[in-house]
């Protein structure tokens, strides 16, 4: 009998020595790529520090720049409801220009300028918006102001005028049908009782048992008709006519002021889709026979239940278009939508101004 061999005094210094240092490392590369990570998901989330230390941005005050324009590079004008984003551009002694983040794909932070507007919003990205009612902008002029604290002196002012040759909608929607609920799963049925495979004294298992049947799926609900529409529209005459629009649907009013020279609105009234029938439950599997001499017989799986089936879709909204005679030759500019509605009914009348 030999004693156990011992090779603990056969590993070399040096051996133990580079797998102390490899273990002492790993931790290391562990907290170096974790840190990787987080500055990775800060610098992508927009950390404005962080972007300056990697130089993703700058800060202006440490810019000499001399001179700061203003525009707006998606189109001068702006419509009631719509977004458009400004560009701010610098240019320092050298020649050398600086343009802000977002849109105008600088690195001048937005957060180193004030933004004053009147009748349009500008967000702290740079963004302009004008509200969706069009008495709030009616024969007014956005005018938007940038200001860099860090250069006292440095302005620039910009007019944004209104545009109404615009593409409007107004769309409303009946509700969705909710959806049916899935069939439960049927259970397993039970193994069979062994038998006996003594060949003295064999016996059968016993049969196992049937799994049960899975339960439907209940079927969706139908979606609802669209609410129904009441369009007013008038004309303001002058050297541009404009059409006045009302659109009253759900207790609500929105108005909208339309050149009908390239502009139009949109109306629509679409029924809720049908909710999704539910999915049937699987059959429960048959417990398997139990050994013996013979095994017994598996018991039969259990069937699926059925799908449900789902509801139907609603139907379009009636619309009824009452207009004032003026409106006459512009009403092509007024686009109707009910899918399987009744048909848009239209109605000449004096029709006043709407504000």
């Amino acid at each position: 009998m030999f004693a156990p061999f011992d090779v603990s005094g056969f590993v070399s210094t040096d051996s133990a020595r580079s797998h102390s240092q490899a273990s002492s490392r790993f931790p290391q590369r562990v907290w170096a790529a974790a840190f990787l990570g987080v500055a990775m998901v800060i610098l992508l989330s927009g950390c404005a520090r962080i972007q300056v230390w990697t130089g993703a941005r700058i800060e202006l005050k440490k810019v000499p720049v001399t001179s700061m324009q203003a525009s707006l590079p998606k189109g001068l004008r702006i419509a009631p409801g719509q977004k458009s984003p400004l560009v701010a551009t610098f240019v320092d002694p050298n020649g050398k220009v600086f343009v802000t983040a977002g849109e105008g794909h600088g690195k001048v932070l937005w957060k180193d300028l004030t933004v004053t507007a009147t009748v349009a919003k500008v967000n702290n990205k740079g963004v302009v918006s004008l509200s969706r009612d069009p008495r709030i902008s009616d024969g007014k002029t956005p005018h938007v102001v940038i200001t860099a604290p860090s250069h006292p002196g440095l302005q620039a002012e910009l007019d944004i005028p209104v545009r109404y040759d615009w593409d409007f909608k107004a769309s409303y929607h009946g509700s969705d049908g909710s959806n049916g609920f899935d069939g439960t799963n049927g259970t397993d049925g039970s193994t069979g009782t062994p038998g006996s495979m003594d060949p003295d004294h064999p016996s059968k298992g016993g049969d196992g048992g049937d799994g049960t049947n899975g339960g439907d799926g209940s079927n969706g609900s139908d979606g609802s008709d669209g609410p129904s529409v009441r369009v007013l529209v008038a004309v303001r005459t002058g050297s541009q006519p404009l059409l006045q629009v009302s659109v009253m649907a759900e207790g609500k009013d929105s108005l909208f002021l339309v050149d009908p020279q390239g502009g139009s609105l949109s109306v629509s009234s679409t029924g809720g889709s049908g909710g999704s029938g539910g999915r049937g439950g699987r059959g429960g599997r048959g417990g398997s026979g139990g050994m013996g001499s013979p095994d017994g017989s598996s018991g039969r799986d259990g069937r699926d239940g059925s799908n449900g089936t789902s509801g139907s879709g609603g139907r379009g909204g009636s619309i009824t278009v009452v207009y004032d005679p003026k409106v006459r030759t512009y009403l092509q500019v007024i686009r109707l939508s009910n899918p399987r509605g009744p048909t848009p009914v239209f109605r000449e009348e004096s029709v006043g101004a709407l504000w």
